[in-house]
């Protein structure tokens, strides 16, 4: 039998907490996989040790009570995907992006950014099989920004073709998913080569009204200082919440 901690389909599903309630279920398997670690949960391209957190069990969340109170309203506005359609959307009835901040790392930005794209996945799920429509394969995307530049910086030293061919993958899953997550922004200086790619995520999101959770510990009026520029961090700011993260780094404590 699967919990709300081994499915993200769990709150809101009739099976939970019943016998149904299994690795066999077909939706269970849509959403992670025969094993657990595959479905559309995989396709996002979250890391395994994320792929079956929510906000109901993130272990950010009693550390982090006014952050949670903010997200789970900000989950509710997710309905909105489905009234959402082609052309300019009004900016008080966009989907907005949200920057999740803090001057500390290991205070549970990255858990709660990818809380709430299982968030995402389930609404979406869910919320496709009620209209009859067919779920996406890949409605959200994560792209760990830091690991993005490491890779390129790798890729275009060693003149690693497949390395470059991966890169450029990644961005294009990141600039079309309808909702992402882009984890680590500003993180470090860059090149204006790679500040460029980073633009251009951001920028196509931006001009097509996709939401994007940013994290950072880098503040928002500050990002221009890590770019050395205005107009991306700009872009960034552009109709995004923010929400501050408190107090020390956790991460070593998990039991």
């Amino acid at each position: 039998m699967t919990n709300e901690r081994n499915c993200v389909l769990a709150n809101g599903c009739r099976s939970a907490g019943t016998s149904a309630c299994n690795r066999q279920c077909p939706h269970f398997i849509a959403l992670h996989g025969a094993t657990g670690n595959g479905g559309r949960s995989a396709a996002a391209g979250l890391p395994r040790e994320y792929r079956l957190t929510t906000l109901a069990n993130s272990p950010a969340r009693t550390s982090q009570p006014a952050v949670y109170k903010s997200v789970e309203n900000y989950v509710k506005t997710f309905e909105r995907q489905f009234e959402q359609t082609e052309g300019y959307i009004e900016p008080a009835d966009r989907i907005k992006s949200l920057y999740l901040f803090s001057a500390n790392s290991g205070t549970g930005k990255t858990t709660t950014a990818t809380a709430l794209l299982n968030e995402w996945l389930r609404v979406h799920y869910s919320g496709s099989l009620k209209r009859g429509q067919q779920p996406l394969q890949r409605p959200a995307y994560f792209l760990d920004v830091n690991e993005w530049q490491t890779e390129f910086n790798l890729a275009t030293m060693t003149n690693d073709e497949d390395g470059l061919a991966d890169f450029r993958r990644k961005m294009t899953l990141a600039m079309s998913a309808p909702f992402a997550v882009l984890d680590d922004v500003g993180v470090r200086d860059c090149t204006p080569a790679f500040r460029g790619y980073l633009h251009a995520i951001v920028n196509a999101r931006v001009t097509n009204q996709l939401p994007t959770v940013y994290t950072s510990n880098i503040a928002l009026g500050r990002l221009s200082d890590v770019f050395g520029e205005k107009r991306l961090a700009d872009r960034i700011g552009d109709l995004c919440w923010v929400s501050e993260f408190e107090g020390e780094s956790k991460r070593g404590l998990r039991r």
